[in-house]
């Protein structure tokens, strides 16, 4: 049975709060494999996507503009991007959210959706890379990652959203596969 995208977001996000939760602050100025973030940059980004993603949700526009600085908000800034998590979740459970399209581009809603999984995973990977976490995508996750990355991958690198992509040996697992096809190199370390 196919995963609604609430519940998928609700399973990425449990990962990525952790992982969020594990940063310490002298972690913050260190490079990620997203080469054009340090953590505190990448961390900002991944904050603002989660709450433009909300809007999306709701089928309103975002603003992807000037990035706001959580991370230099408040101590609180883990449990503040963990509440922003949360509420990613519940507007992509609300009836009809993952229907139709959605955004200034209308898109349909569970491509958008898709977007969102993919960096809420994927930049997870990248914050436990750079901070000497241990991470892996939760199955569910990369399975509907992989097959929804088959078609947007090319659209995405086309807009510039995406790297082009890291070969990866032959028996790579599906996590490496999929880093690749993303613009990650799965060996990077710090």
């Amino acid at each position: 049975m196919t995963k609604s995208i609430s519940e998928l977001l609700d399973t990425a996000g449990v990962q990525a709060v952790a992982v969020v939760r594990g940063i310490e602050d002298g972690q913050l100025g260190q490079r990620t494999p997203c080469s054009e973030y340090d953590v505190r940059a990448l961390v900002n980004h991944l904050a603002q996507v989660v709450v433009q993603f909300q809007a999306l949700a709701a089928k309103r526009d975002s603003e992807f503009g000037e990035t706001p600085d959580m991370v230099g908000g408040g101590a609180d800034w883990r449990e503040r991007f963990a509440e922003e998590t949360r509420r990613l979740v519940e507007a992509w459970g609300e009836p009809g959210a993952d229907e139709g399209t959605t955004g200034a581009m209308k898109f349909p809603a569970r491509t958008v959706g898709h977007m969102v999984l993919g960096d809420l995973a994927v930049h997870a990977w990248d914050l436990a890379r750079a901070t000497g976490q241990a991470y892996a995508i939760e199955p569910v996750v990369l399975t509907e990652l992989a097959s929804a990355y088959e078609g947007l991958a090319p659209t995405a690198r086309q807009a510039g959203v995406l790297g082009e992509p890291v070969a990866v040996p032959p028996d790579a697992s599906e996590q490496d596969r999929l880093l690749g096809t993303l613009g990650r190199d799965p060996r990077w370390r710090p």
